[in-house]
């Protein structure tokens, strides 16, 4: 079965009124934040495959994302990447559309226009979208998290979670052209964007991960694994001691702070903005490399 630009697995399920949670992969997935969520999602609820799109290559550039082999069953296949569709489903409540975006680099209204019209087929009441972004933001305090909301629901959802407004102006992604429009197709619109410290960057950044899941978890309901805050504390730990080190990224950190407490204009930096020295560079990547490996 086919929807514009997406083919349906088969059986299609008969869905109850569900909410669609989004990732965008890359713009807004530092660290794999969103993705991580997005996972737990559908770990939680035993997600299945429901869609992707029939032909990714009228949308995506295979040598700017590139395809993977691999090699099983003694022989070499590869996969394609693709912008895939799950679905989940609960005992009581609202069941849910999963989509990992993958942005297009062309036909981006095609690509926008199918995502909207596999939604109205299911029905969907409510198009949520969770990401992350650098920011010139502190380890050391809370995360700043930003997003809008368009529905009465999705706007309580915003002051229950204490939700800052966005401010942000500038290039984006033809992708949100889907939380755009989205109201004339009947949906509520919400956005939840977590802002991370740009000096720690992650593979997976647990701690993005976790704010996105609690939020999530205070909106549906849902148990939050406490894998996720082990990880989390991990990962601070690591940057704590690394931090000790390095005389350079505390005084950039310090000056984060006084920004983050006074929220005034983005502060000076030393050295170049977005720019760390190549031994502050060095020991984020080793402590990356030593999270990971365990």
């Amino acid at each position: 079965m086919r929807i514009r630009a997406f083919e349906i697995d088969e059986p299609v399920p008969a869905l109850r009124e569900p909410h669609a949670i989004a990732v965008l992969k890359p713009w807004t997935d530092v660290g794999k934040s969103g993705s991580v969520a997005l996972r737990w999602m559908e770990d939680t609820l035993g997600a299945r495959d429901l869609a992707k799109l029939s032909k990714p290559g009228d949308f995506i550039d295979f040598t700017r994302h590139r395809p993977t082999s691999f090699v099983s069953g003694g022989r070499r296949r590869m996969t394609v990447p693709n912008t895939y569709v799950k679905y989940g489903r609960r005992e009581t409540g609202n069941d849910f559309i999963f989509l990992h975006m993958l942005e297009p680099h062309t036909h981006g209204d095609e690509y926008a226009e199918s995502i909207l019209e596999l939604m109205q087929y299911f029905g969907v009441k409510k198009y949520t979208i969770i990401g992350s972004m650098n920011d010139y933001v502190p380890h050391t305090r809370p995360l700043i998290v930003t997003g809008e909301g368009i529905g009465e629901g999705a706007k309580a959802d915003i002051e229950a979670n204490n939700i800052e407004s966005i401010e942000y102006q500038g290039p984006t992604s033809i992708c949100f052209l889907v939380s755009q429009q989205a109201p004339d197709f009947g949906m509520e619109s919400l956005s939840i964007i977590a802002h991370l410290p740009q000096y720690t960057q992650m593979e997976e950044d647990y701690t993005g991960a976790l704010k996105l899941i609690s939020i999530l978890a205070n909106i549906y309901g849902l148990p939050v694994d406490e894998n996720f805050i082990r990880k989390s504390e991990k990962q601070l730990e690591q940057v704590n001691t690394a931090l000790e080190t390095n005389p350079q990224l505390k005084t950039i950190i310090r000056q984060l702070e006084s920004h983050y407490d006074t929220r005034n204009d983005i502060p000076e930096i030393p050295e170049e903005p977005g720019e760390l020295s190549p031994e502050v560079e060095k020991f984020l990547a080793e402590m990356d490399r030593k999270f990971r490996e365990g």
